[in-house]
């Protein structure tokens, strides 16, 4: 086997690092910064307790229209702002969607061009440096080097992907956690899940990524209900930080797979949440890639906590327990979601488009997906 393992991002983690804001911002000798977040970041008031450790002497511009599965035109948009304000380092704060978006913001306002441009072509080198701060434990996308962006024209995620658009340095604290909704820990939770096991499953994945994704899921199957039932128990917080962190490094360096190719396509029509997605299709997929996967879902399984050593048998065990904890955690199915079976062509067309598709376990196709949404919606 013959790899490369790049990890472009300085992380610091732990309760209160994110008061180190300043001398990071100083040491990337940061003058006029621009924060990008969204709405409920600033609603939340945590972007007001964020911007409390950013120093006298420094210029802040605020871009804070970034939208729920991150739109083109989020990404043009502070772009734009970004090159006008001449701002010399972007601070991320949030969950995937203002991550996601800086990361296309920190190319575009230098190289120039459509965010789209650069699913095809290569990115240069001169991005703004970028500086993250995740406030939920779930997408990982504080230390990844990709990006997934909406195209509002063609209703399609597409993904940009290159060690230059990786945050400078990621501030990983488990107390912007604490405040977060049960519904959402929920979601971002199994997300975080969903990133683990597919890191460790994808076909194309490495030694690195495998071990950092199984020990991922671990922290994740330990800590994730008592995270939801009760946000102010702090172990639990910081523990569903860190297994957030290992499967985004884990994904990051192997790939997703069909997990996401369904639920990036119900984000694309539907805008619906993408980690609640995530959720609800993981254990469809897992039963679906079984007999493709059988030792490395028998080993997630064991990471869970299952005692079992028949392969087949612990992965079917493991499977369960998956479903068991979304039902515990409060997570819906399915048939919440409101979707038209008229468009689970369309869907499952968009599934087998998704460049992660290649990477499942099980070779799917559209048709073996159409059958997937009909059997989930009933």
């Amino acid at each position: 086997m013959k790899f490369d393992f790049v990890l472009p991002s300085k992380i610091r983690y732990g309760k209160g690092v994110v008061k180190e804001l300043d001398g990071e911002l100083n040491k990337l000798s940061a003058k006029k910064i621009m924060v990008v977040c969204d709405k409920g970041i600033v609603k939340a008031g945590i972007l007001e307790k964020i911007l409390e450790h950013v120093g006298d002497g420094k210029e802040i511009v605020i871009y804070d229209e970034v939208e729920a599965n991150p739109k083109d035109y989020n990404v043009q948009r502070g772009a734009d702002l970004a090159a006008r304000e001449n701002v010399d380092v972007l601070v991320a704060v949030g969950g995937g969607s203002p991550i996601d978006a800086a990361k296309g913001i920190s190319v575009l306002a230098r190289q120039g061009g459509a965010i789209r441009d650069y699913a095809r072509k290569q990115i240069g080198e001169d991005c703004i440096p970028l500086l993250t701060i995740p406030t939920t434990a779930g997408t990982g996308s504080e230390i990844t080097f990709s990006s997934v962006i909406t195209d509002t024209e063609e209703n399609f995620k597409f993904t940009i992907k290159s060690p230059a658009v990786a945050a400078k340095v990621a501030l990983v604290d488990p107390e912007l956690t604490y405040t977060l909704p049960k519904l959402v820990t929920a979601s971002t939770g199994i997300d975080a899940l969903t990133h683990a096991i597919e890191g460790y499953t994808a076909t194309c994945t490495e030694p690195i990524a495998e071990a950092l994704g199984l020990y991922a899921v671990e922290y994740i199957a330990k800590y994730i209900v008592r995270a939801v039932k009760d946000g102010s128990d702090e172990e639990a917080r910081d523990g569903m930080m860190m297994g957030s962190l290992l499967a985004g490094l884990s994904f990051s360096h192997s790939d997703v797979a069909s997990v996401h190719c369904m639920a990036e396509a119900l984000g694309s029509i539907y805008d619906k949440p993408h980690g609640l997605c995530n959720s609800i299709i993981l254990p469809h997929i897992m039963s679906e890639n079984l007999p493709f996967s059988l030792h490395k879902y028998a080993r997630v399984a064991r990471a869970m906590g299952i005692k079992e050593d028949d392969d087949e048998k612990a992965a079917k065990e493991g499977i369960e327990l998956i479903k068991k904890i979304s039902a515990e955690i409060g997570l819906p199915d399915f048939k919440s979601l409101g979707i038209d079976p008229e468009k689970f062509r369309l869907l499952s067309e968009l599934s087998e488009k998704n460049g992660s598709n290649g990477s499942n376990p099980k070779s799917m196709n559209a048709d073996d997906y159409e059958k997937l949404f009909y059997k989930m919606s009933k």
